[in-house]
C-alpha cells in the first residue's frame, strides 16, 4: 500500500512497536536530562540567593544557553562526548537550568521577610528555615520552573534522533526526508500529547495545599526516575556485534534498509542518525557500518569503502536541476544557462568537490567557482535587475555546491539576480517549497523523485530502477504532468546510496560485499 492510500491510524497501528519504542525512549530522555537539571539547578537556584550578587551572572549564563538554536548544541556536543544518548542529555539539561534556577531564585526571595524573621526569632538556624519556611513556600513557584523545563525537554528531545539518541524525531525527521505525512505526524502527535499530559500532571501538582504539597514532592524523584528509566527498557532492542547507523530517509526507502530486508535478508537493527554526522561516527568507530552517498567526499576524508551492493538494491539516478515551468517562462534564458552544467561533473570530480567542502572545509562558494573557472564557465556578475530567481537546496554539502555553481552561472550569463533558500532539509520540505511556489529551483535525483515524491506501484519501479534513461524518463513526463514542474538536462554524476565500513575493519573482517557482511551477522549472532 502506498503512503497516499494509507490512513494515519492504518500507519501508526502498523508501526506501533517502532513507536512504542520511541515513546519510550522520548520520555526517558527528557527526565534523565530533568533529573540532572534539577539536581544542578535547585542548589544553583538558592546559593544565589544566598549570593545575590552573583545572580546576575548565574542568570545570564543560563539565559546565553537557552538561546543556542538547540540543533547548533546538538553539534557543539558531538567532538566532546561522541553521538547517542549522553550529548542529548547534556543538551537537554542545558535548556532546562535557566527555568528551574530562575523560579528557584524568584521563589525563595519572594518569601516575606516577616515570616523568616519570625522564624529566626523561634530559634531556627539557616539550614531549618531554609528546608521548614523557604523551600516549602517557594515550592509552587520551583514547580512552575520544573513544568516550564519539561515541556521545553519534551519539545527539544525530538531533535534527539539527529545524533543517534532516538526519540520521536526518528519519524519526524524520516516523514521530512521520505514526503511521508503520516510518519511525520506519527511523531509529532505523540510528542505534542506527551507535553500536554506532562505540563498538566504538573500544574495540578504546582497547585495543591501545602500538606499535600510536602507529600507529592518527596514522591516526585522517585517519579522521576522512573520516568527516566523508560529509555533503557527499548535498548534490549539493539545488539549483535556490528553497530550500524541509517538516515531517516534511508530507513524507509526501497533502494534503502528496505531492500536490504527484503533482498539481502540482512537485519542489522540500525540506529537512526543524521546525514551530517554519521560519516565521523564511523570514522571514530562508535558505528560501524553506515549508509551513505556514492560521491560523498567524507569516503576519502574518513578512510571508509563502499561495500559492493552484488543484488544491485542501489541503482544509480541521475542527478539534475528541476524546475517549475512558470519559472521558466518568466525567465526565458534561465534553461540554456542552468543546462550550461550538464553533463560536465563526473561521479569522480563530484566526490573530489565534496571531499574539499567535506574535509578541506573550503566553502562551497568558493569550490563552485573553482569549477566552473577550471572550465572555462564563470564570468563576472551582469548585476542584472531584470527579476530574481529563488534556488533552493537540500542540508548536505553536494547540494549547497550544486547551489552556489548554479546562482554564479545565472549571475554571470543572465540579467536576473539571484536569492537562495539552501538548507532546507529533506525532500518534502525542498519539494514542498518548490511546489508551492517559495522557490523556483533545486538539484534533485531521479530516484527521489521517483521513490519518495511519486511512490508509484512495485511493478513499476521494479521496471524501471535498472534502467537510468527509463528512471529519468518515467520521472520527467510525471513531474511534468502532475506537478508542472520540469527535469532538465542531467547534471552527469550519478548519485546512489551505498553501505559503508572502514576500510581497516572491513579488510579484517574479509568483509568486499553486503552479502558478506550478511554472512558475518549470521556467523556471530
Amino acid at each position: 500500500m502506498n503512503e497516499h492510500q494509507q490512513t494515519l491510524w492504518e500507519f501508526m497501528r502498523q508501526q506501533s512497536d517502532k513507536l512504542l519504542m520511541q515513546t519510550l525512549q522520548h520520555i526517558g530522555l527528557t527526565f534523565i536530562s530533568l533529573i540532572i537539571a534539577v539536581v544542578i539547578g535547585l542548589p544553583l537556584g538558592i546559593w544565589i540567593t544566598r549570593k545575590r550578587y552573583l545572580s546576575g551572572i548565574v542568570l545570564g549564563i543560563a539565559g546565553v544557553l537557552q538561546t543556542i538554536p538547540s540543533i547548533a548544541l546538538l553539534g557543539f556536543m558531538i567532538p566532546l562526548l561522541g553521538i547517542g544518548v549522553r550529548p542529548a542529555i547534556v543538551a537537554l539539561l542545558l535548556y532546562a537550568l535557566l527555568p528551574i534556577i530562575r523560579n528557584t531564585y524568584t521563589g525563595i526571595t519572594g518569601v516575606d521577610v516577616a515570616v523568616k524573621e519570625a522564624a529566626l526569632a523561634m530559634g531556627m538556624n539557616k539550614w531549618q528555615i531554609l528546608f521548614k519556611v523557604e523551600l516549602p513556600l517557594a515550592m509552587p513557584v520551583i514547580l512552575a520552573g520544573i513544568r516550564t523545563a519539561t515541556v521545553i525537554n519534551v519539545g527539544v528531545a525530538t531533535l534527539a534522533s539527529y545524533i543517534a539518541a532516538g526519540g520521536l524525531g526518528e519519524f519526524i525527521f524520516g516523514g521530512i526526508s521520505l514526503n511521508n505525512t503520516n510518519m511525520i505526524l506519527a511523531g509529532a502527535i505523540p510528542a505534542a500529547l506527551l507535553a500536554i499530559l506532562f505540563d498538566f500532571l504538573l500544574s495540578r501538582l504546582q497547585y495543591l495545599n501545602l500538606r499535600k504539597l510536602k507529600t507529592a514532592t518527596a514522591a516526585l524523584p522517585l517519579l522521576l526516575i522512573v520516568l527516566a528509566s523508560f529509555y533503557f527498557i527499548p535498548s534490549a532492542a539493539y545488539g549483535g556485534k556490528l553497530t550500524a547507523g541509517f538516515t531517516p530517509e534511508f530507513m524507509g526507502r526501497q533502494d534503502g534498509n528496505l531492500g536490504l530486508e527484503s533482498k539481502y535478508g540482512l537485519k542489522v537493527h540500525p540506529i537512526v542518525i543524521g546525514d551530517a554526522v554519521m560519516y565521523k561516527a564511523a570514522y571514530e568507530k562508535q558505528l560501524d557500518v553506515i549508509s551513505g552517498y556514492s560521491t560523498d567526499g567524507r569516503l576519502k576524508a574518513y578512510s571508509l569503502i563502499v561495500l559492493d551492493d552484488d543484488k544491485k538494491i542501489f541503482p544509480p539516478y541521475y542527478a539534475a536541476p528541476i524546475v517549475r515551468e512558470d519559472a521558466l517562462t518568466r525567465f526565458p534564458d534561465l534553461e540554456k544557462t542552468l543546462n550550461l552544467l550538464a553533463g560536465r561533473i563526473t561521479d569522480s570530480i563530484m566526490s573530489d568537490l565534496n571531499y574539499r567542502t567535506d574535509y578541506l572545509h573550503q566553502t562551497p562558494e568558493k569550490v563552485a567557482a573553482d569549477f566552473l573557472r577550471m572550465n572555462g564557465l564563470l564570468k563576472p556578475s551582469r548585476n542584472g535587475n531584470n527579476g530574481v530567481v529563488c534556488i533552493g537546496s537540500k542540508i548536505f554539502g553536494e547540494q549547497y555546491i550544486l547551489a552556489s555553481m548554479y546562482t554564479l552561472l545565472i549571475k554571470g550569463y543572465t540579467d536576473y539576480d539571484v536569492s537562495t533558500k539552501t538548507g532546507l532539509g529533506g525532500t518534502k520540505i525542498c519539494f514542498d517549497a518548490l511546489n508551492n511556489n517559495q522557490i523556483d529551483l533545486y538539484p534533485e535525483y531521479t530516484g527521489t523523485g521517483l521513490l519518495a515524491i511519486l511512490q508509484p506501484s512495485s511493478k513499476t519501479i521494479d521496471s524501471l530502477i535498472t534502467d537510468n534513461n527509463k528512471t529519468y524518463s518515467y520521472v520527467a513526463g510525471e513531474f511534468e504532468k502532475k506537478y508542472g514542474i520540469k527535469w532538465l538536462k542531467p547534471i552527469g554524476f550519478n548519485n546512489a546510496y551505498a553501505l559503508m565500513m572502514r576500510e581497516k575493519q572491513a579488510k579484517e573482517l574479509n568483509i568486499k560485499t553486503i552479502s558478506d557482511l550478511k554472512r558475518y551477522l549470521e556467523s556471530n549472532q
